[in-house]
């Protein structure tokens, strides 16, 4: 009976603590908002200073930004009518290499996209004249 009851008593302990585990790692997501995990997507290069492209300023903040910053734009869906501004995303190469970017624009009248900055394509070590490169993308915060 006794070991019956510290057997019973360590499963318990082990539920407890697998709860609490699963409850801290969980991550938090605003209501009617649904977190992107391992999303395919087609990586393509986006200017986001003024003159590039014939863009106006990001649509998160009406603002340039840098080429040299971890910057994207994300195809309409995924922009979520601005709820992903300012928010951050784990891009993911084929080598399961990843770069942390801030959401600041949305991409309009694009499918499936992810618009990165130049410095994100140069960190991936990626040559921009291939236009687009197949890649995986995560809600990070």
């Amino acid at each position: 009976m006794a070991n019956t009851t510290k057997v019973a008593l360590g499963l318990g302990i082990i539920l407890v603590f697998l709860q609490v585990l699963c409850a801290v790692s969980r991550p938090h997501i605003s209501p009617g908002k649904s977190l992107l995990v391992n999303t395919p997507a087609v990586m393509t290069l986006n200017g986001f200073q003024q003159g590039e492209g014939g863009g106006g300023p990001a649509a998160c903040d009406g603002q340039y930004h840098s080429d040299e910053d971890f910057i994207v734009s994300l195809s309409s869906e995924w922009f979520d009518g601005g709820a992903r501004c300012g928010k951050q995303i784990r891009i993911e190469d084929s080598s399961n290499i990843g770069i942390v970017a801030m959401v600041v624009d949305e991409c309009r009248d694009c499918d499936n996209e992810v618009g990165a900055s130049a410095h994100i394509w140069r960190n991936f070590r990626l040559d921009p004249s291939l236009g687009e490169v197949s890649i995986r993308f995560s809600d990070f915060n």
